[in-house]
């Protein structure tokens, strides 16, 4: 695990994903690379390892649904904690926060706003599927 930590915080990357030998570096703001693996390479995520920047609860959704083993990030929602812990995800993190803010630091970020109420990772799905449509057509 400290190798993809390692290399997270080295190679500027947002989040590094193991599957087994394979080690891959994402770049891509909030949860789009989570989002697009779970749709075109789930099995990616399948029991792998990920060292992330910042895990909200949409992130969490994301990785549960993917099958992920081992979650470290940096910054993790106490929201998100939960919905690992319980889905039974290993997760370490270096700070725990109430929630994740938006970029401009002026309220929610807009996915875990969303997923805010949502129990179950399987409800939180459409929700960001949604968001991630909205966000591609711009």
């Amino acid at each position: 695990m400290q190798k993809i930590i390692d290399m997270l915080h080295q190679q500027g990357c947002s989040c590094v994903i193991r599957n087994g030998e394979s080690v891959r570096c994402f770049t891509k703001r909030g949860v789009a690379d989570l989002y697009e693996l779970l749709q075109k390479e789930p099995q990616m995520l399948k029991s792998a390892d990920i060292a992330d920047k910042v895990i909200g609860k949409g992130a969490a959704a994301l990785l549960i649904l993917g099958g992920i083993s081992r979650v470290y990030a940096d910054v993790m929602s106490q929201p998100a904690f939960e919905l690992l812990h319980n889905a039974g995800v290993r997760v370490t993190f270096g700070l725990k926060v109430p929630h994740i803010i938006n970029r401009s630091k002026t309220g929610l970020c807009p996915i875990e706003e969303l997923c805010e109420p949502i129990r179950t990772a399987q409800e939180c799905l459409p929700l960001i599927e949604r968001f991630m449509q909205m966000v591609l057509k711009k």
